[in-house]
């Protein structure tokens, strides 16, 4: 009884859904069916911050790519250090629904004994010290040794993406904030041992590659080539949320995002909107309403609100290219916070083609 509660407290928010609407499990085909099919087998449930990007097929699979190749797959890194490392990522990001499943994924964890270093024990238990958007350092305390790498940097560019994809389409957490503490409390240990049951056992890495066409490893991306299942998916996503981009966002805001981006050292911006007004200004009149929900995905993702998706709705842009646009913009974001994260990697070393 209780994880059919749990199961319904995470299958909510999919009504919950801002701005777009998913599509329903019932009338999934295709590759939409195939990708929940994997997501229930290989999560244990639906989630939403998955679901969300269903009205772009091809989105949907590159965000189940990056999830499970990076989180949910057995790997070198143990699945507890991926959480903490996904919980410190999603508090420094202020995504309340990303921090409160994977922290409390994460105290399941550990409270049930599962192996691993504890990485980011201290920054994600009680008492221990906020994350900080601006932090130079990796999200976690404990050296990573380079075999893992991979899996740690592509855990950490996987929440850089979804914290602001969830921050703008569903923000809630699954228990609302609104709901008094003791049933908070209770809620969250309901909820972090469902979620260690489903995170247990193995998980064969690369069984999702096959849901998206073969793709080159960007340069940027060139961390990942240690492990060509995590660089296979990510050069994966590359390709869909560069393909699907192409008829939601313009040249004009792709060269401004790039340019922000490129000079982003990642602080979090101001708190005004000068810095966004300034920026903007660059952009052709029609161009601005895509580049001001793009920037503040990227940026500020905790700021996007109805007033910011509204002009873009008038201009003719439907779910599939909402969510095209976000996904841009938080993966570009994502990408750049890779970069600062990985190790410098030699570009003159010929890298094994993914898988």
């Amino acid at each position: 009884m209780t994880n059919v509660l749990v199961r319904r407290a995470l299958r909510a928010p999919l009504s919950r859904v801002r701005h777009v609407s998913p599509v329903p499990p019932a009338s999934a085909d295709g590759l939409v069916a195939a990708v929940y099919d994997a997501t229930e087998r290989d999560f244990g449930l639906l989630a939403p911050p998955v679901a969300l990007h269903s009205p772009d097929p091809r989105l949907l699979a590159a965000v189940w790519l990056m999830l499970r190749e990076t989180l949910i797959a057995t790997g070198r890194m143990a699945r507890a250090d991926k959480e903490a490392v996904a919980t410190a990522v999603s508090e420094a990001n202020r995504c309340p629904y990303c921090a409160e499943v994977h922290g409390a994924t994460l105290h399941g964890l550990l409270a049930g004994g599962t192996g691993g270093a504890a990485i980011g024990r201290s920054r994600t238990g009680p008492g221990g010290p906020p994350a900080r958007a601006g932090d130079p350092a990796p999200p976690w305390h404990v050296p990573v040794p380079s075999a893992q790498v991979p899996e740690a940097v592509g855990v950490a560019v996987t929440f850089h993406y979804l914290n602001r994809v969830v921050n703008v389409f569903l923000g809630e957490p699954p228990v609302p904030s609104s709901a008094p503490e003791p049933a908070r409390r209770a809620s969250r240990l309901v909820l972090g041992r469902f979620l260690r049951a489903r995170a247990g056992g193995h998980r064969e890495p690369g069984r999702s590659l096959d849901l998206l066409p073969a793709a080159p490893l960007p340069d940027d991306l060139a961390w990942a080539a240690p492990t060509p299942t995590v660089a296979g998916a990510l050069a994966r996503a590359a390709a869909a949320i560069e393909d699907a981009a192409d008829g939601a966002v313009t040249e004009p805001v792709r060269v401004l995002v790039h340019d922000r981006i490129g000079s982003w050292d990642g602080a979090p911006a101001d708190l005004g909107f000068s810095w966004l007004d300034e920026a903007l200004a660059r952009l052709p009149p029609e161009d601005r309403p895509s580049g001001r929900l793009a920037l503040l995905t990227a940026l500020a993702s905790y700021r996007v609100d109805e007033r910011t998706v509204t002009p873009l709705r008038r201009a003719g842009y439907g779910d599939r290219e909402l969510v095209a646009l976000v996904a841009w913009a938080a993966f570009t974001a994502a990408r750049r916070a890779g970069a600062r994260l990985a190790p410098p990697v030699d570009h003159t070393t010929p890298r094994s083609p993914t898988p």
